[in-house]
């Protein structure tokens, strides 16, 4: 198990998901993010089941820095209620691995 995280996150349009991707790598939170658009999502908002085009953002970064990520998208984001949910990565190359760690802030600035 490694200390990185990909972090999923959609957004309602590519302006939006290309400002919050700049924004992470601007500020150290994400060594990469990938948009992915647009998706099609099915869920259930205030009693209504939505189908909806979003872009998906897959936010490569660290276990050390998901909370401030999570702060960041959440005061940043068009949404009442974003999407953030965080999975672990298992493996990966080391080169790509030692890539993100170069990229991301230090764990230890506040």
């Amino acid at each position: 198990m490694t200390d990185k995280i990909v972090v999923l996150n959609t957004c309602g349009s590519a302006e939006e998901a290309a400002r919050l991707a700049r924004e992470l790598v601007d500020r150290k939170l994400a060594a990469c993010v990938s948009v992915v658009s647009p998706v099609r999502s099915f869920y259930r908002w205030k009693g209504l089941v939505t189908d909806t085009a979003e872009w998906l953002l897959v936010i490569k970064t660290s276990r050390a820095l998901f909370e401030r990520l999570r702060v960041e998208l959440e005061s940043s984001h068009s949404y009442e209620l974003p999407e953030i949910l965080a999975l672990p990565v298992i493996e990966g190359s080391a080169n790509y691995l030692s890539w993100i760690d170069g990229e991301l802030q230090s764990a230890d600035i506040q």
